[in-house]
């Protein structure tokens, strides 16, 4: 793709609180650790992509403003109460004063993403204004979005995203593109999301974390992770 000014934006909560819907499966003192091992895996691959012009967390955790750092991401931290779409919108308000073209918002819990896929969102880059999306598996979250400029779409999350953000796109007369990809489609939010995850066996910080807890399918394969 030519080069263009594209931001990714990864939202990261306070992982002490994180993903509650797994408490049938993952115990609390665990979560923070998983949720951890997901967000590195995502930021990884994403540093790994050439076409970005850089990687922005949104965070007030300090675990995740550490490891954030050590891949050179910019933390925005404004706004730390007002949930996923009111640290987004005020990520994407910045990035566009500040000039940028485009901004790639990216979820912290799709560890199962490579910078190929990354890439090929990317190729489907369209001039200003645009907006592609990446549904989740079942077709109701949003998995991916790049928009361009940043605010040229108001952005609304929540679990049955997917079809509202198209028909945001519509409004502000934008046809959008809808891109599926299967690995980055799985997130992780509950157990069968856990359990799916595992059987792709992937060489991923998550997968060895849950594997170490006893909370993969088969046995460790590499080193403790530890957060």
């Amino acid at each position: 793709m030519p080069k263009t000014d594209i931001w990714a934006v990864i939202p990261v909560k306070d992982t002490s609180k994180a993903k509650g819907r797994l408490a049938n499966l993952v115990p609390k003192h665990l979560r923070p650790g998983l949720s951890l091992a997901m967000f590195e895996d995502v930021l990884d691959e994403i540093s790994k992509t050439k076409d970005l012009s850089g990687i922005v967390v949104v965070t007030i955790d300090s675990a995740a403003s550490s490891i954030a750092k050590q891949y050179g991401a910019r933390i925005f931290s404004d706004e730390p109460q007002g949930g996923h779409t009111a640290v987004i919108a005020a990520a994407a308000r910045r990035l566009q004063n500040e000039g940028c073209e485009g901004m790639l918002q990216i979820p912290g819990d799709i560890p199962l993403i490579t910078k190929n896929e990354v890439s090929l969102i990317l190729s489907n880059y369209q001039p200003a204004p645009s907006f592609a999306i990446v549904p989740s598996h079942d077709d109701r979250g949003s998995n991916a979005i790049l928009v361009s400029p940043p605010c040229a779409v108001p952005l609304t999350f929540g679990e049955n995203s997917f079809v509202p953000h198209l028909s945001a796109a519509k409004k502000n007369n934008i046809n959008p593109q809808v891109i599926r990809i299967p690995r980055i489609a799985r997130d992780i939010d509950c157990a069968e999301d856990v359990r799916i995850f595992t059987s792709y066996q992937s060489a991923t910080r998550t997968q060895t974390f849950l594997e170490c807890n006893g909370l993969g399918n088969g046995n460790p394969k590499g080193t403790k992770i530890k957060y």
